[in-house]
């Protein structure tokens, strides 16, 4: 078999490439297209802006069927052809409503992308290496962010009133090439085992995996027998998941309720209305990006060393300090500098702390049985999250018509008080995951509470 454990991990990683690019590309688009469309700011919020976040919600939710009835591999495929279809119905969009529909599209992809891929990786690597190599998919999804905010304010002046048609279709280039590579990676060899397929190809798997085929043996041993004797029911909402299903729920909570895709989707606008407009917007947003991605590698580097607990107390710290000062900023009218410097910071303590947890976290807790539903339940919390707070954002910072338009500092002060509610959390009940190999962690978070 060819091939190596870091390079399918890569390959499958840039379904979070993907991710990013989708979920921000639309910030350069967002005025353009409310200014030709001349929607309401509930239209927009609900269509233009957020409708993305509901096909995600629907993939997240829906993404453990197909991730566990056809496989990790087959469904890994058909997101990319879920990303090539989205990015060129949008391009090519003449109303709102199709635009909105082709943006779904692109959401559902996200949303299975976010289920399948971190699954696929943490199936398919060793304890040692899981958390660092899972982060890659995070890693990915904020260097195609920071690729979205560069592509479009290099693409701004190349179509005049079409430039939102280009920094939307670009996408289909990467997705295209995407889709061709995730074909040549094995299937992941728990699933294999699980669906009882092909023994045989799961243990050579294991063989690359470990680098040695006795313990790649004594690893299928391992499975089999776990499966074997963990319920038959694959029902994942029974007592004994309690523990796992509040610990997915959480984090995923939490992830959200940093403000993280408040400050992302709506980056542009925020800080033109800080004093930052124009063209100027768009570059700070590239600066922003930029931070995240190498306070993401840096979240990375670390996770498989310092652990999932102590990068996740190091960015509840840094939220709660950099989101009062985002607040007082816009409070006190400081200087813009000092605000975009307040907001990198944010950002650098949301990569290195949840952003490059999260997924993993999730991907680790559940069982092998029910990975794939427990999964959907942990992104589909993240992601009804993501879309209420992007629905409802128009509200808050219209230009015209926002509540809190001129008192934005409200929004950051509640960011900041949820994220003492998440250093809490992390402290009295989030438990260390590293280096424990799946079937250990299920024994830990799971028989114990049967």
């Amino acid at each position: 078999m060819k091939g190596n454990v870091g390079t399918w991990s890569i390959t499958v990683a840039l379904a979070g490439f993907l991710f990013g690019f989708d979920t921000v590309v639309i910030s350069g688009a967002n005025k353009p297209l409310q200014e030709l469309w001349q929607t309401s700011p509930l239209f927009h919020g609900t269509f233009i802006m957020s409708m993305a976040l509901w096909g995600t919600v629907l993939g997240s939710l829906l993404g453990g069927i197909p991730t566990k009835r056809i496989g990790r591999k087959k469904t890994l495929f058909w997101i990319g052809v879920l990303f090539f279809v989205s990015a060129i119905g949008c391009a090519f969009a003449q109303d709102p409503y199709s635009f909105s529909a082709f943006r779904f599209i692109g959401g559902v992809g996200v949303g299975v992308s976010s289920v399948a891929a971190p699954i696929y990786i943490s199936e398919i690597t060793s304890p040692e290496r899981r958390g660092r190599l899972v982060a890659l998919y995070q890693f990915c999804l904020v260097f195609g962010i920071m690729i979205a905010f560069i592509s479009n304010w290099a693409l701004k002046g190349v179509g005049g009133m079409n430039d939102w048609r280009w920094m939307l279709g670009i996408e289909a280039l990467p997705a295209l090439a995407y889709t061709l590579m995730v074909m040549k990676v094995p299937n992941s060899p728990r699933w294999l085992i699980l669906q009882k397929r092909d023994d045989e190809s799961a243990l050579s798997i294991l063989a690359i995996i470990y680098k040695n085929m006795e313990v790649a043996k004594a690893k299928v041993s391992e499975i089999k027998q776990y499966i074997s004797e963990s319920n038959s029911d694959d029902k994942l909402f029974q007592k004994k998941y309690n523990r796992v299903l509040w610990l997915g729920f959480l984090i995923a909570f939490f992830n959200q309720l940093s403000g993280i895709n408040f400050v992302l989707y709506y980056a542009p606008q925020i800080l033109e209305q800080a004093g930052l407009g124009g063209s100027d917007s768009l570059l700070n947003s590239i600066a922003i990006g930029i931070v995240n991605l190498i306070f993401t590698l840096i979240g990375v580097r670390l996770i498989d060393k310092l652990g999932r607990r102590q990068l996740m107390i190091i960015g509840s710290i840094g939220y709660i300090f950099s989101l009062i000062m985002v607040g007082l900023c816009f409070q006190l009218d400081l200087s813009p500098t000092l605000l975009i410097t307040f907001i990198c910071l944010f950002v650098a303590s949301h990569a290195i702390g949840q952003g490059a947890v999260i997924w993993v976290f999730i991907s680790e807790i559940f069982p092998n049985r029910v990975r794939s539903y427990g999964q959907s339940w942990g992104t589909g919390t993240h992601w009804v999250f993501a879309a209420i707070i992007t629905l409802v954002t128009p509200f808050f910072i219209d230009d015209e018509e926002g509540i809190f338009r001129n008192n934005l500092e409200v929004i950051y002060y509640f960011f900041a008080g949820m994220m003492v509610l998440q250093l809490l959390w992390v402290f009295f009940k989030m438990p260390e995951t590293k280096g424990v190999s799946l079937e250990d962690l299920e024994k830990e978070l799971i028989e114990e509470q049967s």
